[in-house]
């Protein structure tokens, strides 16, 4: 279980949030009263993720794939399925944005370009998103760039505001740092210890370390953000873990994050199970697509040994592969390969052979990976308990997936998806453990 703090109430009459850019404009009331006997409605939290299409680092940063799954994705399926949202909302400027939005079930709020410029602030959004929805009385502003955000921390928050009547709510983590004084040239000479007695260095167990915003979320009231708050009023702050803590923004950068995120981060409600079977389609995944004939009418294709390489740890960890086309293949050519794998060729009804392949192993569907690329593979890759397409993959594949490879099909992308199952096998051995 999560080992989460709760920041003591503060009630201010004058409430000390980030200043607005400017008076907000008035925002009006929904009447809250019920109908029959006068029972009121629950108040309704919206959750809302703001991701404009501009970004001065990283192009359409929003929605680049983070291990596997674009990086929004991750806050809203954590938002999706925290279960405590009446809506789930993302504000952007941006049709690609959009799309992604609504493929995992979140609205969208198309947001005017006068607060999609550089100098907006979130505030400005979230003031605009209010006016054109009078039914939200709480906002839980989640930034799309905190990949490691769980359902459990949303669902605490929601229970602060609701039941223990916070005004607003925002994330922090704990950090173990000593700070001193920064030297402004030319006006002192030496630095000053900040927190700490540097004739008595405490050790890091005997510190409680102190408090910093991670930026992860800002849960607020409609009346503080009327009046241009997100904190303030009864104010109460919310102690996240340390590893579920990335900001790819402030302190990590890509690599670094991918690799936090498939060890800390939420990957649906239900369990992972330990993968026992991978079915990859041939064409356009163990290969690139192509189809070279020879002088003598014979088929030529080619593959790469990183492939070879991903297929052979596969098995040698227990996991079985197997091939799959719909193409009537040539199986001489195929074996000539050396993959020593069971295979089918021209095959209408992928789904039927997959199933017929986990009967006979006795396997459940959560104990099947599937990596695929084309329409043909929608169903298979739908059905099983992890999917995987290359980076080349046709759109419907890409959007029936939980992970999309960096690399092509026929270019690295098994090798890469037998390591992408290998880490979450060992999240699924380390969750055992517990």
């Amino acid at each position: 279980m999560d080992s989460v703090e709760k920041g003591a109430a503060t009630s201010v009459s004058n409430p000390r949030g980030r200043p607005s850019r400017g008076r907000p404009p008035k925002l009006q009331r929904n009447s809250r009263g019920g109908q029959g006997r006068g029972v009121e409605k629950p108040p309704h939290l919206a959750a809302l993720i703001l991701a404009r299409g501009g970004s001065k680092g990283i192009p359409l940063k929003n929605i680049k794939h983070l291990a596997g799954v674009p990086l929004i994705g991750w806050v809203l399926r954590a938002a999706l399925d925290s279960g405590v949202f009446q809506s789930v909302w993302v504000s952007t400027d941006h049709d690609e944005i959009e799309n992604v939005a609504k493929q995992f079930g979140a609205q969208v709020h198309r947001r005017s370009s006068e607060v999609s410029k550089d100098s907006s602030t979130s505030l400005d959004a979230i003031v605009e998103f209010l006016n054109y929805h009078n039914e939200v009385d709480i906002v839980g502003n989640i930034q799309a760039t905190s990949p490691c955000l769980h359902p459990t921390d949303l669902q605490k928050v929601a229970e602060m505001i609701r039941e223990e009547g916070y005004d607003s709510v925002f994330s922090v983590v704990r950090r173990h740092q000593f700070r001193w004084s920064e030297i402004q040239k030319g006006v002192r000479e030496v630095t000053e210890p900040l927190n700490l007695n540097p004739a008595k260095r405490p050790r890091r167990q005997d510190w409680d370390g102190e408090l910093y915003e991670n930026g992860s979320f800002y849960f607020a009231k409609r009346h503080l953000i009327e009046m241009g708050y997100l904190q303030g009023g009864k104010m109460a702050y919310y102690e996240m873990r340390a590893e579920h803590s990335v900001d790819i923004d402030v302190d990590i950068d890509w690599p670094i994050a991918e690799q936090r995120v498939l060890r800390y981060g939420y990957f649906g409600k239900e369990k992972l199970k330990e993968i026992k079977l991978l079915v990859c389609n041939i064409d356009g995944c163990l290969t690139n697509g192509h189809i070279y004939v020879s002088g003598d009418q014979k088929e030529i294709i080619s593959y790469d040994v990183k492939d070879a390489i991903g297929i052979s740890l596969l098995k040698k960890s227990g996991i079985e592969v197997r091939l799959i086309s719909e193409r009537a293949c040539s199986k001489q050519t195929l074996s000539s390969l050396k993959l020593d794998c069971k295979m089918e060729v021209n095959v209408p009804d992928k789904l039927a052979v997959l199933d017929e392949w986990r009967k006979e192993m006795g396997l459940c569907w959560k104990e099947v990976a599937y990596l695929g690329n084309e329409v043909s593979d929608e169903e298979c890759l739908k059905k099983v308990g992890l999917s995987g397409v290359p980076a080349d993959a046709c759109s419907t594949a890409q959007k029936a997936v939980g992970y999309i490879c960096k690399c092509n099909g026929g270019r690295g992308a098994l090798r890469e998806f037998a390591e992408h199952i290998f880490l979450l096998m060992e999240k699924v051995i380390n969750s055992c453990q517990k």
